[in-house]
């Protein structure tokens, strides 16, 4: 009996450190392989054996085959590895886009600055062809510049719709895979052991599918894991495994939407449910980034466009007969996007429509537009600012931050939402749309001249055309009547008609303003001086309008904002508004550097502190493994004294 239990516990011995020395190659041989957890053999002393002496060991047993795996270590280094890829992405991103807006020479600023100074180039010599040619070709430079810019932020767009694609590609792959990995885990759990390998890889994809979104999980009683994102939108549960779909926005199709399609459902899945993972990131940069400095584009470039060809129709030209100067620029109106959502007639029609006007340009902020119905003031509408969520309520035709909206019948539906982007495309059609150097109009429309017989010191210091509605045919009289700015004033058509006649007093510093034109006076007028301001006669040695041009670089006039007084908020100069640009995508820029150097340290950490967890130390494998051999040999020796012992009882009993 004592040979047979020796014997027994011998061979016991040897078969459990044999498995300790088979899961210990198995860890030497996955040491290098990613996500795989170092496994260990868990033994147990067998029962003993009662006898009138006592209880008689009989050795162990392999109880389980464990690996090293701590739960929230393992989702603190998923959600890490989420916000890294986040941050990463959006930052990659932002540099590209940085690129769009570049400083110096190459800058939009510069180019906008040289067609100013082309423009006071040409006040000097208004009548030169040289001097009008180099103005045409500054502005064709400064559209190029717009168009080109628009250009590469569509190319931006583009990128983001293909990475958006092969994103969700490999999100769908995973998931299928994952549930695959269920399947199998679930059918080997009943037995109340572990597939330590086959749970390694499924954590592996888990780990690599945060990478593109951020997840939850959540493990059931049969082994399988549930993945859930965006807020507990199912992706996985069990064996089954729902799919992401990359298509276009409702609200903008130039801009990618993702839904999340289960059983024949979508479930939409907007960028404030994401957060974390590259896909997260991307959609930020679509929504946020690139509409954001799409607008400023196309509001400095609408709002450059617009004044020079205002300024361009205040002066004369070279044609013959001279007459105002026609555009110099032009750009992409207004655009109005529906919701594909939008109720449509029988034949499929859009039931509403919605139309945008530019009324003033200096006025356009840079955003889009939200436009529904209010549900708080019937028969109104709501239009929110996106860029900041600023909501108002406006009625059919009211003008709200330099444009208006229109609404025919029968307004829109219920449900129904429009996307408005004044300024979002401007910059995409900028060109140069004049090409007669003639058709420059340096030229300013009237002249003053002052009586030969005017006893007082004043003199004219500027006259400037405020307004395209300026009749240059008729001509002003200017008569002071006393010594303290007291004067009368008479319009006239080319037939001597009175048009207009009135008084005014005029002061120091404050222009004269008659018929479309500012008149601005140095020294002091005496009793009896007079003032003509009649149509310019040779235009071609007037610089009057090209001077205003010209002095249009020191005007700020970008992105003005209207207070609830009704009051007028200066904004911007043309190089400042491009150098707030700049300013604005630097700053996201750096913060974006700055949030990925965070989250990388972060993922770091959480990776390190998983694998002193689960990983291989080849060191301590080494050690384990000459521990287990030793062991091995022992029960080997064990089992050949008990083999001696068992021959020699056998001699005896011959």
């Amino acid at each position: 009996m004592s040979t047979s239990g020796l014997m027994s516990i011998g061979l016991r011995a040897m078969l459990a450190n044999g498995a300790a020395l088979q899961v210990t190659g198995h860890n030497i041989a996955n040491a290098g392989v990613a996500g795989y957890s170092r496994q260990s053999v868990v033994l147990a002393t067998n029962t003993g054996q009662f006898t009138g002496a006592g209880y008689f060991g009989k050795g162990s047993n392999v109880v389980d085959v464990r690996r090293a795996h701590d739960q929230f270590l393992t989702a603190q280094a998923a959600a890490a590895a989420s916000l890294n890829s986040m941050d990463a992405m959006r930052s990659v991103q932002l540099q590209q886009l940085e690129d769009v807006f570049p400083a110096g020479n190459a800058g939009l600023g510069f180019a906008m600055g040289e067609f100013l100074n082309a423009a006071a180039d040409l006040a000097n010599v208004p009548g030169d062809g040289s001097a009008r040619q180099v103005v045409l070709a500054r502005a064709a430079d400064v559209a190029a510049r717009f168009s080109t810019a628009a250009e590469r932020i569509e190319v931006l767009q583009a990128g983001v719709r293909s990475d958006l694609s092969s994103s969700a590609q490999a999100v769908n792959s995973l998931a299928a895979d994952i549930a695959k990995l269920n399947d199998r885990i679930s059918a080997v759990w009943a037995q109340d052991q572990k597939p330590n390998d086959l749970l390694d890889q499924r954590d592996q994809l888990v780990q690599e599918l945060s990478q593109y979104v951020q997840v939850s999980t959540i493990q059931a009683d049969d082994g399988s894991l549930g993945i859930f994102i965006a807020g507990g939108q199912r992706l996985v549960l069990g064996n089954e495994a729902s799919s992401m779909k990359v298509g276009p926005d409702p609200a903008d199709p130039s801009r990618s939407a993702l839904t999340l399609v289960n059983g024949g459902e979508e479930m939409p899945l907007g960028d404030e449910l994401l957060t974390g993972g590259s896909i997260a990131g991307l959609m930020r940069y679509q929504n946020r980034d690139i509409v954001d400095m799409r607008n400023q584009l196309g509001q400095m470039a609408a709002v450059f466009a617009a004044k020079m060809n205002a300024q361009q129709a205040m002066g004369l030209d070279l044609g013959d007969p001279p007459g105002m100067g026609s555009d110099l620029f032009g750009v992409t109106g207004p655009t109005v996007l529906p919701n594909a959502n939008n109720q449509r007639d029988g034949s499929g029609a859009l039931i509403a429509t919605v139309d945008v006007t530019i009324d003033d340009a200096t006025l356009l902020q840079a955003s889009d537009y939200q436009l529904e119905n209010d549900p708080d003031n019937p028969g109104m509408y709501r239009l929110t600012r996106l860029s900041d969520g600023l909501t108002r309520s406006i009625a059919d035709g009211d003008t709200v931050d330099g444009f208006t909206v229109s609404v025919p019948p029968p307004g829109l539906q219920s449900g129904d939402r429009f996307l408005l982007q004044p300024v979002g495309h401007a910059a995409t059609g900028m060109k140069r749309v004049l090409d007669d150097p003639d058709g420059i109009a340096a030229a300013a429309p009237v002249t003053a001249t002052m009586d030969p017989d005017n006893t007082g010191t004043a003199s004219v210091a500027a006259l400037k055309v405020v307004s395209t509605g300026i009749d240059p045919n008729l001509s002003v009289a200017i008569s002071f009547n006393d010594d303290t700015g007291n004067y009368d004033y008479t319009i006239t058509d080319p037939s001597g008609n009175v048009v207009d006649s009135g008084s005014g007093t005029w002061e120091a510093g404050q222009p004269i303003s008659l018929n479309g034109f500012e008149l601005s006076l140095n020294g002091v007028p005496k009793a009896g001086d007079q003032i003509d301001v009649t149509k310019t006669q040779f235009p071609a040695t007037n610089n009057g309008n090209a001077l205003q041009m010209a002095a249009l670089r020191d005007e700020r006039f970008v992105g003005r904002n209207q207070r609830v007084d009704g009051s007028i908020a200066e904004g911007a100069t043309l190089t400042d508004a491009y150098a707030n640009t700049m300013a604005d995508i630097g700053v996201r820029v750096q913060s974006a550097k700055t949030s990925a150097a965070i989250s990388g340290a972060a993922y770091s950490q959480a990776t390190d502190a998983a694998s002193a967890k689960t990983g291989v130390n080849l060191d301590e494998e080494a050690a384990m493994l000459l521990q287990y051999q030793q062991s091995y040999q022992a029960a080997a020796k064990v089992l050949q004294v008990a083999q001696q012992v068992f021959d020699t009882m056998l001699q005896l009993g011959q």
